[in-house]
């Protein structure tokens, strides 16, 4: 008689971000994430617009990564949406939420906790690049969709810090003569196209707002980031510290290639989002990865007729 074989190691998505990490990270910036939040702040104003252009008045909708529920209090008092959940890993941000008479749940968005077909609008500000399976999120979220139910996300794309990359790739690889992880892989906006037509959305669409943002130094744009909760957050093992050494050199070709004539120095950031229904009966069936003609706008618009 054989020996039994040995167990087949586990398989998925390789751990980059230490998920309980960035839960922590999001409850000790909660209390002062007003005075950093503008970008994300940016992306609600847009989100809201969004949701303003469809014909529909949603009956329940979900935010994730919700912070504070602003988002969802304003969809809700201008009545674009019946009733919100907002939802976060922080306590800190659901206590605030509270205050806004939202109903509030604990959720990572890897793991959601809510039956299929429970909502028929769930949005995404800023949250779903710090992910380890974004396909496997967006599948998700595809699932608690009702049929001819909404997503709207928005998340950062590879052209963010495009800046802050250069000079400390050039920095590190100069001065170690190698490279440590530093920056958080984020997708082109032909892969978030592609990943919502895998995960099953009808009309998927990828739109992306390029935004570039002055700082007084490098000191400062590092500062933001941190008061963001956008510092890198790798699984252990994955990170190493970076050397002063290599910070300061990198601060100083950042001023030296990108310095502008007042002082300050630019960083830009690549906002992508996506938009995507749950199919429903009358539909037009997905086009072929690629193929997507239409705006993002147009089809929100264009997903339903218009109310006579």
């Amino acid at each position: 008689m054989s020996p039994p074989s040995p167990p087949l190691p586990k398989t998925g998505p390789p751990q980059i971000f230490d998920r309980a990490r960035l839960a922590a990270r999001r409850g000790r910036l909660a209390r002062t994430f007003a005075s950093y939040d503008f970008l994300r702040q940016r992306v609600i104003d847009d989100l809201e617009s969004r949701v303003g252009d469809t014909p529909r008045i949603f009956e329940r909708g979900l935010e994730l990564g919700a912070a504070g529920g602003e988002l969802s209090a304003r969809l809700r008092a201008s009545g674009k949406a019946q009733s919100m959940v907002a939802a976060d890993t922080a306590h800190a941000f659901l206590e605030a939420a509270l205050t806004r008479g939202l109903e509030t749940v604990m959720a990572d968005e890897e793991a959601l906790p809510f039956a299929p077909a429970s909502f028929d609008l769930v949005l995404a500000p800023l949250t779903l690049h710090w992910v380890n399976d974004l396909p496997g999120a967006l599948a998700q979220i595809r699932r608690i969709l009702k049929p001819d139910g909404l997503f709207l996300g928005a998340l950062f794309g590879a052209g963010t810090l495009i800046e802050l990359r250069s000079v400390l790739t050039q920095a590190e690889s100069d001065i170690n003569g190698g490279l440590a992880p530093r920056f958080s892989p984020l997708p082109g906006l032909r892969d978030m196209a592609g990943l919502m037509q895998r995960a099953g959305f009808a009309l998927p669409v990828a739109d992306r707002d390029t935004v570039t943002v002055r700082f007084p130094d490098p000191g400062r744009l590092l500062a933001e980031l941190k008061g963001m909760g956008e510092r890198a957050a790798f699984s252990r093992g994955m990170a190493q510290p970076l050397p002063r050494r290599v910070l300061a050199e990198a601060k100083a070709r950042y001023i030296e290639s990108f310095g502008q004539a007042d002082g300050r120095i630019p960083a830009t950031f690549e906002i992508v989002h996506v938009s995507g229904w749950a199919p429903g009966p009358g539909q037009p069936q997905p086009l072929k990865p690629g193929s997507a003609k239409v705006s993002l706008a147009d089809a929100i618009r264009r997903s339903r007729p218009e109310p006579e």
